[in-house]
């Protein structure tokens, strides 16, 4: 038994879903999320939660109601009140600034970094060693903040680099004489 997908999916006031076959479409005052269960798991919308059942006995079916409900709490959630993650810059020179819809990074590299947002991301750069990434969509929030941390990830001996701001870096000792 799945204890993640027992749970029904509560809907906040001012939150509607609708399943029609295996998709499920969520709207709310941020933005309107759907997403396609696979065959092994039943969507059902019942007063104000959203319940998810397995079809089967097999594996596969458990495995996939525990993910098919968290990926429609994670929209709730989206849809409400957004997901952030939020980043910081350690290093001589390395900073950040937005300039339209390019996040620009000066990260001790020969060029500077221009790095596109895409559609249905905000980034926004309040100091120019902090980035704030926001959005509805959890995956997309997490591959946007990971695809900046990788130009310059933090390295264990001075810290220099990207880094998520509850991140710990273990620190290394260098060189002795």
């Amino acid at each position: 038994m799945s204890r993640i997908g027992k749970k029904p999916v509560e809907l906040p006031s001012g939150v509607t879903a609708s399943v029609s076959g295996q998709t499920i479409e969520i709207k709310g005052p941020k933005d309107t999320q759907s997403f396609t269960a696979t065959d092994d798991v039943t969507l059902a919308v019942e007063e104000n939660a959203v319940t998810v059942t397995p079809r089967g006995k097999s594996k596969r079916a458990r495995q996939q109601w525990g993910m098919s409900r968290t990926m429609v709490a994670n929209m709730v959630t989206g849809v409400t009140a957004g997901f952030k993650k939020e980043l910081e810059i350690n290093g001589v020179g390395y900073r950040a600034q937005m300039q339209g819809n390019t996040l620009k990074l000066s990260l001790g590299l020969s060029h500077e970094v221009n790095f596109e947002v895409p559609a249905g991301i905000t980034v926004t750069t309040p100091k120019n060693t902090q980035i704030i990434v926001e959005g509805t969509d959890s995956q997309l929030v997490g591959q946007v903040a990971a695809n900046i941390r990788e130009w310059r990830k933090p390295e264990p001996y001075k810290g220099k680099g990207i880094k998520y701001v509850d991140e710990y870096i273990f620190r290394k000792e260098g060189k002795k004489k």
